[in-house]
């Protein structure tokens, strides 16, 4: 028998409020968290703005000790993980640790430590002999991506399949696929799935001003994101966490949880094209999309909103509306598509997860997000993007997509719970 695979928990993390409900209020309003950085001085940097997290770790349950050993991308992830398994009802003490998995995506885990640490020890760069001794004492953390999940597995007790996912833009879609699968597959009965970055870092912003992939639009950085808008001209930097509990749907049943939604299907290919660049004709995500329908047995026209990709770059935004018609055919002209990157900016790994937390939410308020700062429209992006103000529809399936540097493509399909096995 097919086994199915329930959301029963959620938390976040997230630029404009920490905290599911905070999250969703910005969400539903349409407003903005983006904003000068102000985590370092960014002057010298193409693009100096960002949708920054107004985080304090104490405030949210972390002690001393996590705070000191705890890079800020595991700190995100160790408060939304709280969240999530509080808000799912779970007693991880009467579980079997062997069934309790997790699954977490980064695209650059520990840069933020490993960067100010570089600067300590080379003594702001002037020095090739680095000073050792200078370096913080768990400096060694940032260094190993697996600490992300080894973490939070110690914090919950989970012993079943532990994984750190780095797939670059995709890693909290993927994170979440993978342990969509290690549930139906009978390897776990319950995941604490998602991701979480913290790429606001000179290093990080560097990298992609390099490339001229994030915008420049300094002076209004409120309005910066514009996916899909004729003016678009790059992504803003964003950061944060999402976590979700994943659960065998029988076994989320048989202890009385709520379930939000079901995750259908999913998929992810490879373009095997460009590190950095995309077709136009959008056929890997096409594909992705078309793979998770098939998994989730559902045909396209089934799809009530696709929340999208959608960075705000002029490629991407084309690649995805490409994708997005190819995949659904001239439903996509009535479906709804939106991105909230347009409000909570780009971060990196970690938007999957944020981006599939806003579609349980938007199954359970019924409620499609906006695309903030859409104003102009794109003659080759002419679908239905939700400007400014969100929407209520009838909503019962759900597409979110993903596109990554490396040529990463997924998609995964959520669907409010259904009585019998497809």
């Amino acid at each position: 028998m097919t086994r199915r695979v329930a959301v029963t928990g959620i938390g976040i993390v997230a630029p404009g409020g920490i905290g599911v409900p905070a999250f969703w209020d910005l969400l539903s309003h349409g407003r903005t968290a983006t904003r000068g950085i102000t985590f370092f001085d960014p002057s010298g940097l193409r693009s100096r703005i960002a949708a920054e997290c107004d985080f304090d770790p104490g405030a949210h349950g972390l002690d001393a000790e996590e705070i000191e050993r705890c890079d800020r991308y595991i700190q995100f992830a160790l408060v939304a993980g709280d969240e999530a398994v509080r808000d799912s009802g779970l007693d991880l003490a009467r579980e079997n640790p062997w069934r309790v998995g997790v699954s977490l995506g980064t695209a650059v885990g520990g840069t933020t430590r490993l960067e100010h640490d570089y600067v300590l020890v080379s003594h702001g760069g002037r020095r090739w002999d680095v000073d050792h001794q200078e370096a913080e004492p768990h400096l060694h953390r940032a260094f190993s991506p697996s600490t992300l999940a080894s973490t939070v597995a110690e914090r919950f007790g989970a012993r079943g399949p532990v994984q750190t996912v780095s797939t670059g833009c995709t890693s909290g879609l993927d994170s979440i696929g993978y342990a969509f699968h290690t549930i139906e597959e009978n390897r776990a009965d319950v995941c604490i799935v998602g991701a979480s970055d913290s790429p606001i870092s000179p290093i990080t912003m560097a990298c992609f001003d390099a490339i001229k992939a994030t915008s420049p639009n300094n002076d209004d950085p409120a309005h910066a994101s514009r996916p899909f808008d004729a003016d678009r001209d790059g992504f803003v930097m964003g950061e944060g966490g999402a976590v979700l509990v994943l659960e065998e749907l029988e076994h989320a049943r048989a202890r009385g949880a709520r379930v939000y939604c079901e995750i259908g299907g999913y998929a992810t290919f490879g373009n095997a094209y460009h590190m950095t660049g995309l077709t136009k004709e959008g056929l890997e995500m096409a594909r992705a999309i078309e793979s998770a329908l098939d998994h989730a047995r559902l045909d396209g026209t089934a799809i009530d909103y696709v929340n999208a990709h959608g960075s705000g770059t002029q490629q991407n935004d084309r690649h995805e509306t490409a994708a997005v018609k190819r995949a659904l055919g001239r439903h996509a002209y009535d479906t709804p598509m939106s991105s909230i990157k347009s409000m909570v900016g780009h971060s990196l790994g970690a938007i999957g997860s944020i981006e599939v937390v806003a579609c349980v939410l938007a199954l359970a308020h019924q409620v499609v997000p906006p695309t903030a700062n859409y104003e102009t429209p794109d003659p080759e992006c002419d679908l239905d993007y939700v400007p400014r103000v969100a929407r209520e529809r009838r909503l019962n399936s759900v597409l979110s997509v993903g596109s990554g540097f490396g040529g990463f493509q997924s998609a995964v399909v959520l669907t409010r719970p259904r009585e019998k096995t497809p």
